[in-house]
């Protein structure tokens, strides 16, 4: 049988990091005692105000069809979320609700990059992405994320990397999977260099409210570049609503047009009650994303003082986020083959980061998705895989 080109596109290296979450899930349904720590799947249950709204509106007939671009009510509240980082107005006609920031980031590269063009991605960057810029046809030129710069964005290596054929820079802050932030500064060269060479600067900003300390900094507050820049967001992370499929884009309103057109002729909107339980989220307090933030930062203190008293392993403090990169290259293994054997030897399910991009060789994320007892036992479970190393 023959299939369209896309489908050996979208199977790249990037599939591969799977594996051991794969077997991580089978193992820990079977029986096993298993820490999973190898996706981030936030252990909190959704705020009951959350849950209220969206069983509320089923019950009330809320079935129906929507407007694609999602309801007014939902990007109103969606457009003041995201003011408090770009600390300028948007509108509700410069946001698209998406089921998830996945979808989102598709459909904004869809609409932006096609064959011939080059989209320059700062890598190791989260597995997905590969799939998705290799959907639109253009060419993926890797921009490093060096570990001795704490794996932060130098512009002067996305500057080195623009062609003529440049199209997009995508970046991700707070960053998947090491948990580094870009500062202001930094966003603001990139936006400069848009401005100066005609290109679109995207931001997948979905752990912006996950800041261990200080202000998320966004792409929104660029001056100069509104109108290149793209900002994807989701309440995935930060409310645990991973499976109610909620996410945006925010743009300038032409770009917004577009992605409108597209999400008309993919999805013909999204259902009005998950729209109704984003809302309740983003207008209620938000004590329960605080907690969690907390917990994520306490969590993170206290896995990295474990695995740094570990020998051979090197793990990077996380300034956001929800996960702790953690440098296993002494051991002589590439990532997957060390996950792998930790899963079989220890029963610890860790994210190998080879598949992440060429700078996440060497290197797993460990999530921080269980309390943290249970994240000191998977650490002492690391501890004694190490010492069988040789």
């Amino acid at each position: 049988m023959r299939y369209a080109s896309l489908t050996s596109r979208l199977h790249g290296e990037g599939s591969r990091v799977w594996q051991v979450h794969e077997r991580a899930q089978a193992r820990s349904r079977a029986g096993d005692d298993v820490i999973v720590l190898s996706i981030g799947e936030p252990d909190f249950a959704v705020a009951d105000h959350i849950a209220d709204a969206l069983v509320t509106s089923i019950r009330a007939g809320r079935n129906f069809y929507t407007d694609s671009r999602g309801e007014a009510p939902l990007r109103a509240a969606i457009a003041r979320h995201v003011e408090r980082y770009a600390h300028r107005p948007i509108g509700p006609e410069q946001v698209v609700f998406m089921p998830g920031a996945q979808a989102a980031l598709f459909a904004v590269c869809l609409v932006l990059a096609e064959a011939g063009d080059e989209i320059l991605l700062p890598e190791p960057s989260y597995a997905t992405y590969e799939g998705v810029m290799a959907s639109t046809g253009a060419r993926v030129v890797h921009v490093p994320l060096r570990a001795a710069r704490g794996f932060k964005l130098d512009p002067a290596d996305v500057a080195a990397r623009i062609t003529p054929r440049t199209r997009l820079i995508v970046v991700n802050t707070p960053h998947n999977p090491s948990g580094a932030t870009l500062s202001r500064a930094t966003l603001d060269e990139l936006g400069r260099l848009a401005v100066e060479h005609d290109l679109w600067l995207v931001t997948d900003e979905v752990y912006a409210d996950l800041v261990y300390d200080g202000e998320h900094v966004s792409a929104l507050a660029i001056r100069g570049a509104e109108d290149r820049v793209a900002v994807i967001g989701s309440l995935s992370k930060s409310h645990a609503m991973t499976g109610f499929r909620h996410g945006w884009v925010v743009g300038s309103e032409e770009l917004t047009g577009h992605v409108d057109v597209l999400v008309q002729s993919m999805l013909f909107g999204s259902p009005p009650f998950v729209q109704d339980a984003g809302l309740a989220a983003l207008t209620a307090p938000q004590d329960a994303t605080a907690a969690m933030r907390a917990a994520y930062a306490s969590r993170a203190r206290v896995v990295v003082d474990a695995l740094r008293a570990v020998p051979g392993i090197e793990p990077h403090e996380p300034e956001a986020g929800m996960f702790v990169m953690a440098d296993i290259s002494a051991s002589g293994l590439d990532s997957i083959s060390w996950a792998l054997s930790l899963l079989e030897e220890q029963g610890v399910g860790v994210t190998p980061t080879e598949g992440f991009g060429p700078s996440g060789a060497g290197h797993v994320r460990i999530g921080l998705v269980a309390d943290e007892d249970r994240l000191l036992e998977a650490c002492r479970r690391i501890a004694a895989f190490q010492t069988t190393r040789p």
